[in-house]
């Protein structure tokens, strides 16, 4: 925005919520939900997992997913990921899930995918590994939707493309689901 702009927060005409508008133009500047992007990757029985080296969340395990950037695809997005974090090359073959996080506004768009090569802890991962479905460390994961994600992955797991799921029944990503 340039200089030649003021806002302040009001419901625009014609609208029924609060936005960014500017006081001396009318521009709009719609705030909208983040789009983070990852896949649930998968070697043989094994699933692979990041111990996270940044906040939110640091020393816990997640998938290797974040934000999707500008001109890149969500699967793009999710393939660049898994290099980031764990310098790892997937290959993508379905999407999982498509997960809502209201209070953090996210839209989380999870995939399917195959590891094809090795891995290695990338700068934003303390470590990665592969884990056996009995060896995940459940009560170290990062966030509750890499919990949704590993369960649906799990239900489809003979699958390489599914109809995607979506949150469990009345979960909005506050809370941890039951073990």
């Amino acid at each position: 925005m340039s200089a030649s702009h003021r806002f302040s927060r009001r419901i625009p005409a014609g609208d029924t919520l609060h936005r960014r508008v500017c006081d001396i133009c009318g521009f709009i500047d719609y705030e909208n939900p983040r789009i983070v992007v990852g896949a649930v990757v998968r070697q043989g029985e094994r699933i692979l997992l990041c111990r996270r080296a940044i906040e939110p969340r640091r020393g816990y395990w997640t998938l290797p997913a974040g934000f999707m950037e500008q001109n890149e695809t969500a699967e793009e997005g999710a393939r660049r990921e898994a290099r980031e974090e764990a310098c790892a090359n997937i290959r993508i073959t379905g999407l999982l899930a498509v997960y809502s996080i209201p209070r953090i506004s996210q839209v989380q768009l999870i995939h399917i995918a195959e590891l094809e090569g090795g891995f290695a802890p990338g700068p934003e991962s303390l470590e990665v590994r592969l884990f056996a479905w009995e060896d995940i460390p459940w009560d170290e994961l990062a966030f509750p939707s890499v919990h949704w994600a590993l369960h649906h992955r799990r239900a489809v797991w003979e699958s390489t493309a599914c109809v995607p799921f979506v949150n469990p029944p009345g979960m909005t990503g506050d809370t941890f689901p039951p073990p």
